[in-house]
């Protein structure tokens, strides 16, 4: 068997354009480059995968999948679960992502992070923080009980953390984070995204001043735009650096806002495709727990008792699929947003969301009717439909 595979498709997306009748060539886990069906080298195992290939999807906010919560099951198996059960849907790389808990819990999923980094755990891409630092105003499915002010043990504990995991991203919100402790945030390179929020335009400028760079679900959970206070969404539209998290199910934010932000977001910095997925990612259960809280499945939303959002039913192929079917976009565009922006917004383009030399070979196989037919982590094949 060689160490060359060469995956030929009717058409190759790289993360910026288009190669038409091509094989994308890959070796030791990485992409070596794409070439001609006829320039395919010789000795290398050649796989047809059908129709389309693209960089596998990267998932910024990723609460569970396969019946699991990372809340409840802060260990490398959980971290695992997880990674494993949204594979199947096009994602190669995410963010296990906690929602405010208590502080033990906290230390337990960032140990486990660091331990299911030591290990390789395929998907895996390091951790996201979504609070406890969130504004009670905003806090959504947050239960309000568990959110606080940051403290000096806990920056203490998130600048450690950044030095064992990938990529650590923390959501917070002015209102429990102060400009100094972002700025140390974001100078022990931990991606600070705002969220959860009620603040003021000029409240978020700051902020993005002091170094966040992300904004968390936008639309969802933070303040909106008005005649004369523009608010957090308005400064996520208007602040170019800042790179946008986005629920796009139809549910979480209107098909009519999602195609105005997408016209105000031209970069660099972009909005990010991301599921905010729970548990419920590739099962068919219709209820879970939350922080002792009941969340109920129906009609393709995830809600606490009184009807209150409480993440998203959503995979990533099915956001690339609004994205392009519902709000018109382009194939590529909606790609993009679900691979080279993610990777972007965490400072990970050298590795992930694109088909670069050098890259990791995280691939998705999809059909004419986007559907997931095959899935590469590392060069691995980890789905085949």
């Amino acid at each position: 068997m060689s160490d060359m595979l060469a995956l030929s498709a009717r058409r190759i997306f790289d993360g910026e354009s288009w190669h038409e009748d091509a094989a994308l060539v890959v070796r030791g886990g990485a992409v070596e480059g794409i070439v001609a069906r006829h320039e395919i080298p010789a000795g290398a195992d050649i796989v047809e995968a059908g129709d389309m290939l693209a960089p596998g999807f990267v998932d910024l906010q990723v609460n569970g999948g396969g019946g699991v919560m990372l809340n409840d099951h802060h260990d490398v198996e959980g971290i695992e679960t997880i990674c494993r059960a949204h594979a199947p849907f096009g994602t190669t790389a995410l963010l296990p992502t906690l929602i405010t808990d208590m502080p033990d819990v906290t230390a337990a999923v960032v140990a486990a992070g660091i331990a299911a980094a030591r290990s390789k755990v395929p998907g895996f891409a390091g951790l996201h923080l979504e609070g406890p630092h969130l504004s009670i105003a905003r806090k959504g499915a947050h239960d309000p009980r568990l959110i606080r002010p940051m403290t000096d043990m806990d920056l203490a504990l998130l600048m450690a953390a950044k030095k064992e995991l990938p990529t650590l991203l923390t959501t917070v919100a002015p209102e429990s984070v102060t400009p100094q402790q972002v700025a140390a945030l974001a100078g022990a390179g931990i991606v600070v995204s705002l969220g959860h929020t009620d603040a003021t335009y000029a409240t978020a400028r700051a902020y993005a001043e002091a170094g966040a760079t992300k904004v968390t679900h936008l639309f969802n959970a933070m303040s909106q735009i008005g005649n004369r206070e523009p608010g957090m969404v308005g400064a996520a539209l208007a602040i170019g650096t800042i790179h946008a998290g986005l629920i796009a199910d139809g549910v979480h934010v209107h098909p009519a806002n999602i195609a105005n932000a997408v016209r105000a977001k031209a970069g660099p910095g972009r909005i990010c495709l991301v599921t905010d997925a729970m548990a419920t990612i590739g099962t068919d259960m219709t209820t879970f727990e939350l922080n002792g809280r009941t969340i109920y499945r129906k009609d393709g939303r995830l809600t606490l008792e009184d009807g209150t959002l409480a993440g998203a039913d959503l995979d990533m192929i099915s956001a690339v699929r609004f994205m392009h079917r519902t709000i018109g976009l382009d194939l590529g565009e909606a790609l993009r947003m679900a691979s080279l922006y993610p990777a972007q917004a965490i400072g990970k383009t050298d590795r992930l969301g694109s088909f670069t030399r050098g890259a990791a070979a995280d691939i998705v196989a999809l059909s004419e009717k986007l559907d997931v037919s095959g899935v590469w982590i590392g060069g691995e094949r980890v789905f085949q439909a």
